[in-house]
This record gives C-alpha cells, sequence and structure tokens, in this order.
C-alpha cells in the first residue's frame, strides 16, 4: 500500500484551508485518511503551517511519500533535514549529537528569517497607513485652503462696497465744491 502524506481541502469557496493528512494514495483527495498531522492556511501572510512535527517526521522516516506543495511545507518546518541528517546518523556518516547540533543551528536561522519577514510586513503595513494618511491630510489642508479661498472674496465684497462708496464720495466732493463755488460767486 502506498502512503501519501497529502493536503486535504476544507473551508469554504475562495477562501481554502487545508488539512494535512496521511491517506493510502488510491483514497479521493477529501476522503478517507490514515490521519491528520497538521493544517495549512494559505490566506494569510506569511502562509500559516501548523504541523504535528514528530508524527510527520515518523510517517516520513516510514516512508510515507509527501506532495509537491507538502514537501514544500516539511522543508519549510525542517522535517526533510532532520530526515536527511537522521539517515546520515543511521549510516554513521554523523552522530546524533551533531546531527541535533546542526538541526537547532538551522531552526535557529530559520526563525530569525520568519521573524524579520513579519516585522517587515508590519513595518510596509505601518508605513503605507502612514503614507495614506499623509495622503488625505493633504486633500483635507487643500479642501480647506479652497473653502478659504471660496470665502475671503465674499469678506472682500463689503470692503469693495466701503472703497465704491469712497469713491463716490470722491466724485461727490468735488460736485460739493462746485455748489460751494457757484454759491461763492454769487
Amino acid at each position: 500500500m502506498a502512503v501519501k502524506i497529502r493536503l486535504a481541502r476544507r473551508g469554504r469557496k475562495k477562501r481554502a484551508m487545508y488539512d494535512v493528512v496521511v491517506a493510502d494514495a488510491r483514497a479521493p483527495r477529501d476522503g478517507r485518511y490514515i490521519e491528520k498531522i497538521g493544517r495549512y492556511n494559505p490566506n494569510t501572510d506569511p502562509a500559516t503551517v501548523e504541523l504535528n512535527e514528530d508524527k510527520a517526521f515518523d510517517w516520513v522516516m516510514k516512508g510515507a511519500q509527501p506532495t509537491d506543495t507538502v514537501r514544500a511545507m516539511l522543508s519549510y518546518r525542517g522535517i526533510m533535514l532532520k530526515k536527511h541528517l537522521q539517515i546520515g546518523v543511521n549510516k554513521g556518516a554523523i552522530t546524533q549529537e551533531e546531527a541535533d547540533k546542526k538541526f537547532d543551528a538551522w531552526l535557529q536561522e530559520k526563525e530569525a528569517k520568519i521573524t524579520t519577514r513579519r516585522d517587515q510586513i508590519a513595518k510596509d503595513a505601518a508605513a503605507t497607513a502612514k503614507a495614506r494618511k499623509d495622503a488625505e491630510t493633504k486633500v483635507k489642508e487643500a479642501r480647506a485652503e479652497a473653502l478659504k479661498q471660496k470665502n475671503t472674496p465674499a469678506e472682500e465684497a463689503p470692503e469693495a462696497t466701503a472703497e465704491a462708496e469712497g469713491e463716490a464720495t470722491a466724485e461727490e466732493a468735488p460736485e460739493a465744491e462746485q455748489k460751494e463755488e457757484s454759491e461763492d460767486k454769487e
């Protein structure tokens, strides 16, 4: 019996989530399985992979063949490296302590990369939000300036009226002077 480690789809339309299962190769994709060993959610950034690593390692060492996607997930979690190191220990190429030391060093490095990636995503999201807020502030200031410009001519209208009255008074003044002059002549 050929045993595969593969994904079984679940979730709603266009929001798929997957179970990582160990199943007979002849069983349907979402059908009968031997054991469920984890979950995979590709909808998050970065994708969420939850695996029972001990069970996955046990099944890989027993000869279960992972599909391409599951192989990538197992490599991401270090299970394929652990298998490689364990085969080296079984053949006598390295000791168990050396294999554990190499695996722990790889695991520390991988966790640092993942943390850096998550921090970068959060930083980019914050920068995008700040840029969006700055753009909104500029638009708000532009609207306030336009509103101020719109209201400013309305305020200048009374001044224009006063200036017009001043001009009218100036025009009336020569007429008044002419009347005074004509009265003086008489």
